[in-house]
């Protein structure tokens, strides 16, 4: 089962988590694998390329992210070896990014209901989000997103059903924390413009907020006759921030039109989709592929072009 996956901002690469205990790394366009790493704890959730390709990070539950150095020499098994662990989260880490721009630093989001900062050169965490803070999320965190345009800034999904925002200069409170959802707030994302972002949720809706003011301005929710709703899983944003891509535990990945709130597109409803609940998703950083995981054990890249590699 796929859990998590992630493209490197230059090139075509994917970086993908599965439950065999191994990060992937992919070349998209011929789709040959030119890493695979055997992970010290099989039970991973999330996975990070750094933004420039040299790294990728992971964590489970072993409550560590760990780094790898994608140009380390291999040992004599041909393993790649552990770069460095950042400990010091105490549950699972559900959730890890790489500031933009920088190697240097990472978030990554816990079970512990805490975020942390880290400075991946020492190793050591920078601030701690959340916690014995009062405005703090008061369950597991399950997703965070960095705002590109303002680095500084990140949102947090919990299972609190509230998303929060934060400013890393200022660790010992959340600027304002988002209401509306009526279960886990599975995934958050920030739009393209850095203003709004998106959240998916075990409610079945998508929800766009404004950071500004804290309003929701937009639900995305399709119903289902049979009274059983897919949980969102994962959510990705076009480049012009026009489309919503959403993943469903049912299988479904809804195209989003943002403006209207009407779907587009079901992917999930094209020939050759995914046979299993879709785990995660992104874009690819020119915004021509999208690329959904699945617990079916597959990868597929959809272009917009209408050509898809599996793999």
């Amino acid at each position: 089962q796929v859990y998590s996956l992630d493209w490197t901002p230059e090139k075509n690469r994917i970086v993908s988590a599965s439950q065999d205990g191994r990060l992937i790394v992919w070349n998209a366009l011929t789709s040959q694998k030119t890493h695979a790493i055997k992970l010290p704890c099989a039970w991973v959730m999330t996975c990070a390329f750094s933004p420039f390709g040299q790294s990728v990070a992971c964590g489970g539950l072993d409550s560590v992210c760990s780094i790898f150095h994608l140009n380390s020499p291999t040992d004599k098994e041909g393993n790649l070896p552990l770069s460095r662990m950042l400990s010091g989260h105490k549950g699972y880490v559900s959730a890890c990014q790489y500031v933009p721009d920088e190697e240097g630093h990472m978030i990554t989001g816990s079970g512990d209901q805490t975020c942390i900062l880290w400075d991946i050169t020492t190793g050591l965490r920078t601030s701690v989000f959340g916690g014995e803070f009062q405005s703090g999320h008061s369950a597991d965190v399950l997703s965070v997103s960095i705002n590109a345009s303002n680095p500084k800034l990140f949102v947090s999904g919990s299972c609190d059903t509230t998303a929060r925002l934060w400013d890393t200069r200022v660790a010992s409170r959340a600027q304002r924390t988002f209401y509306g959802h009526e279960g886990d707030v599975n995934i958050v994302k920030f739009f393209p413009d850095g203003n709004r972002f998106g959240t998916g949720s075990d409610d079945g809706t998508c929800r766009l907020f404004d950071i500004r003011t804290g309003h929701q301005l937009q639900v995305y929710y399709q119903p289902h006759g049979d009274g059983d709703i897919p949980h969102v899983t994962s959510i990705a944003f076009s480049i012009s921030g026009r489309l919503l891509f959403a993943g469903y535990s049912n299988g479904d990945c809804y195209v989003w039109d943002t403006l209207l709130a009407k779907v587009v597109l079901n992917l999930g409803s094209l020939q050759n989709s995914h046979e299993g609940r879709i785990s995660c998703l992104g874009l690819s950083a020119d915004g021509s592929a999208l690329c959904t995981g699945s617990w079916d054990t597959n990868l597929k890249i959809w272009a917009f072009g209408g050509h898809r590699t599996v793999i």
